[in-house]
């Protein structure tokens, strides 16, 4: 949801042309986030060299757009032509910023587009990801003050305060005023989530970044990596020491690895400030504000790099379509992947286990909880559910399910002997990290199950696990949902590996474990046949999805897919809950998906069949290869077949087909695969 990108040379000669496309390539990069406008801001003219006076730089550009990246590329190349702009001119520094919006407040305009801007001379120009809570009391005192609006965005107090603050500290006789010291009290009077990135004229050539709550990154690479292989050294690459340099930021690793895998996982309250070729970082307190006449100056702090542990390849479509069909197809390899090193099968008198290292210190801690409590949203919430009963199973601890939201809305009781699981594939989901904030706050052990590393969730977690799926650039879900079950299988595994009854079950789990990436490669097996189905499917208006037991997380997930991306509507329904109410819509007209594979509720899911068969339903019945003939009623039905797996895993080689099933309608329904309407990757904001 919404995307920052920002990019700085620095003693490296850059042309205008080159900039701007850097800045497009970076947006492309965050696409997948979800946005309907964008937008950058560069210099109008070269504004390098030490002599420079801040007064008189000439005021930045600012192109905003509606629509999609490539109309605000030919809206600034119009522009451009439009004017004596000169696309060649070189640039040894320069500080250009770029933003992907989806909309929150104020409808899809370029006027509600960022960059927003302080006044005509955009003396300040920001752009921001996620809410200001507090926006219209901010905005009611800049109005009084002068200040006039333009847009009906939150984000528009944001560059107008820091205005306010500027003229204000140069009105009382602080004309040496820092561009640090002008952010920092910005942040004192906004609340909410947000990522930041501030450019000015006052300030040439620097850029600010900021964050509470919301993802940010700085990428830092030397000129000289790709010639001589520069070696890894924090202080080289962040002090202001004249050696040519790019710097990056992002809210999104997918836009800085093609460029470095040196990176600042910027944490809450860090002001970042590039100056000069340096990267300073300062500590934002609430409690220093401005104090008497002058801002406060904190001190700086010193932070590490880290490396990308990504390729470039991993955020490219290779020889598919579409991220989300490249994804699905990618799911026997993440699943190896979310597996490697952390199944133990043993020798002859060795006994098959789990190794989770994030986990190993807390198990004795989560074996004692008087309860476990999965929290999470969306896909995430529907694979904890899947994985809820082997859980339950192996660690005899009670397991509640909670939606974040509504956690929140209802302040449910969290207690100190429970442990909470937080589930997000981002890391930065906000209703997740809510929930996160508000069990810490009642003592409860907390545990991590994300994608990405060094996001807010891995980092504010007592501990955790890394699912390793890769880089999801899709919106809707897929290898990430089943690498998802597959680690809380094996949490299952961890947390009852100390009980001997259990260890033929556990054994018998690992095993299918081990099994699992070949089955989903079978399973794929059957795009074609999903994709003739979907031809049948795509006019019709709605579509229920039965399932039962650990299938009833499958036909959700199931519904979820097909509503998310294929734009229709689709209902996953708890099988035993067919007679109350359900049953209702059934008719010859209405298809209906089934989920029967061979498991303790196979029997059940029969009944349900013949009862919908009797009632004229127009079937799909999903099976065990080799089950047609039990589950379809005189030839009457649909079948799909697949291979069988251990109960607890079959949810996720059932999922395959539907996620196949979801692809094909969408592409038939002419609808785009992996930015669907009115929806983002990462739910950053609430």
């Amino acid at each position: 949801m919404c995307g920052i990108f920002a990019y700085l040379n620095f003693n490296v000669s850059r042309e205008r042309r080159y900039i701007l496309e850097v800045l497009f390539n970076g947006l492309r990069r965050l696409e997948y986030r979800g946005y309907d406008s964008a937008g950058i801001s560069i210099d109008s003219c070269n504004c390098s060299g030490s002599d420079v006076n801040r007064q008189i730089v000439t005021p930045p550009l600012v192109f905003r757009q509606e629509g999609n990246i490539e109309s605000l590329v030919k809206s600034v190349y119009h522009d451009v032509d439009a004017t004596d702009l000169n696309l060649e001119e070189s640039f040894s520094i320069h500080a250009g910023i770029a933003h992907t919006r989806w909309a929150t407040h104020g409808e899809p305009a370029p006027r509600n587009s960022h960059p927003q801007t302080s006044d005509d001379g955009n003396e300040f120009v920001v752009v921001h990801n996620g809410v200001v809570t507090n926006y219209e009391v901010l905005k009611e005192t800049l109005v009084r003050h002068g200040f006039t609006f333009e847009s009906e965005t939150d984000t528009e107090v944001i560059p107008k305060l820091a205005k306010f603050v500027f003229d204000k500290a140069n009105e009382e006789g602080d004309p040496g005023v820092t561009f640090s010291q002008v952010v920092l009290e910005v942040m004192r009077h906004l609340e909410g989530a947000y990522a930041l990135i501030f450019k000015s004229r006052h300030y040439p050539n620097e850029l600010i970044a900021c964050k509470r709550g919301s993802p940010l990154l700085l990428g830092v690479k030397l000129a000289e990596e790709a010639s001589i292989g520069a070696s890894f050294n924090d202080t080289k690459f962040l002090s202001s020491n004249g050696q040519p340099k790019e710097l990056f930021l992002s809210s999104d690793a997918n836009a800085l690895v093609e460029h470095t895998k040196k990176v600042l996982v910027i944490e809450d309250g860090e002001v970042v400030h590039l100056k000069d070729g340096g990267v300073s970082i300062l500590k934002f307190d609430q409690a220093k504000g401005n104090r008497g006449r002058t801002l406060s100056r904190p001190a700086s702090v010193e932070r590490a790099l880290s490396i990308l542990e990504m390729e470039v390849e991993q955020i490219n479509k290779g020889k598919y379509e579409h991220y989300m069909q490249k994804e699905i197809h990618e799911q026997p390899e993440s699943l190896t992947t979310t597996m490697r090193g952390r199944l133990i099968r043993g020798g002859s008198c060795k006994a098959k286990t789990v190794l989770l290292g994030g986990l190993k210190d807390h198990l004795k801690t989560i074996r004692r909880s008087r309860r476990i409590v999965f929290i999470g949203c969306g896909t995430s919430y529907n694979a904890a559910l899947a994985s809820r009963p082997i859980l339950e199973e192996l660690s005899g601890i009670p397991v509640t399910m909670e939606i974040a939201s509504d956690l929140l809305d209802r302040q449910g009781p969290i207690y100190r002997e429970d442990t909470a699981v937080f589930v997000s594939q981002s890391g930065e989901t906000a209703d997740t990290l809510n929930a996160l904030e508000y069990a810490l706050e009642n003592g409860a052990l907390c545990v991590g199950i994300t994608n990405t590393v060094g996001s807010a969730i891995a980092r504010n977690t007592h501990c955790g696990v890394h699912i390793n799926a890769g880089a999801e650039i899709g919106v809707a879900s897929t290898k990430a949902y089943t690498s998802q079950i597959v680690v809380m299988a094996m949490l299952a595994l961890a947390i009852g590996g100390d009980l001997i009854s259990s260890q033929e079950r556990r054994e018998a789990v690992i095993d299918g474990l081990f099994d699992l990436p070949s089955k989903v490669k079978e399973v794929l097996k059957l795009d074609q046949e999903m994709k003739y189905l979907a031809k049948l499917l795509m006019a019709e208006q709605s579509l229920l999805v039965f399932g039962r037991g650990y299938n009833y997380a499958t036909a959700l997930e199931g519904a979820l897919k097909v509503k998310e991306v294929a734009l229709m509507h689709s209902e996953g329904i708890l099988a035993g809950e067919m007679k109350h109410g359900p049953l209702a819509l059934v008719d010859e007209s209405l298809p209906i998906f089934v989920i029967a594979t061979r498991d303790a509720c196979f029997s059940k899911q029969q009944s349900v069949i013949q009862q919908l068969h009797a009632r004229k339903g127009r079937l799909i019945v999903m099976c065990t290869k080799g089950d047609a003939a039990s589950v379809c009623v005189g030839g009457s039905c649909r079948v799909i077949e697949v291979p069988q797996a251990v109960d607890c895993l079959q949810t996720v080689i059932n999922t395959v087909p539907l996620q196949l099933l979801a692809y094909h309608l969408t592409v038939l329904r002419g609808h785009n695969v992996d930015q669907p309407r009115n929806l983002a990757k990462s739910v950053t904001t609430q």
